[in-house]
């Protein structure tokens, strides 16, 4: 399994940024793919998430309003619009992937649980 993550950069207090995330290398139709950060000396936290099956979301308090989780299952592809940039998004953006479904499955991702991680993409937000 392999997720590739694109789209991070630099961007001023105020501005826009999304991010990609596509999938690939497995065969299983239902999956959740999570977006997370890590700011430096900081613990992973998650963002949002979204399920393929019925393109269900779920979003963290730190990011609701700012950030929209959204998804092209044909290209097995999530993105994270992310709006009203703040310094202390500063991160690396990382998307994982749960393989399956479930009652809880969002829960899950939210909880940091996922199968497979993608390599990061630096977002950087200056002044």
């Amino acid at each position: 399994v392999q997720l590739v993550e694109s789209g991070g950069g630099l961007v001023q207090t105020g501005g826009s940024l999304t991010l990609s995330c596509t999938a690939s290398g497995f065969t299983v139709n239902d999956y959740t793919i999570g977006w997370f950060r890590q700011a430096p000396g900081q613990e992973r936290e998650a963002l949002s998430c979204i399920s393929n099956w019925d393109e269900s979301t779920k979003y963290a308090d730190s990011v609701k309003g700012r950030f929209t989780i959204s998804s092209d299952n044909a290209k097995r592809t999530a993105f994270l619009q992310m709006t009203n940039l703040k310094l202390e998004d500063t991160a690396v953006y990382y998307c994982g992937i749960l393989l399956g479904s479930g009652l809880n499955t969002k829960g899950v991702v939210m909880g940091g649980v996922v199968d497979h991680w993608g390599q990061g993409t630096q977002v950087t937000v200056s002044s």
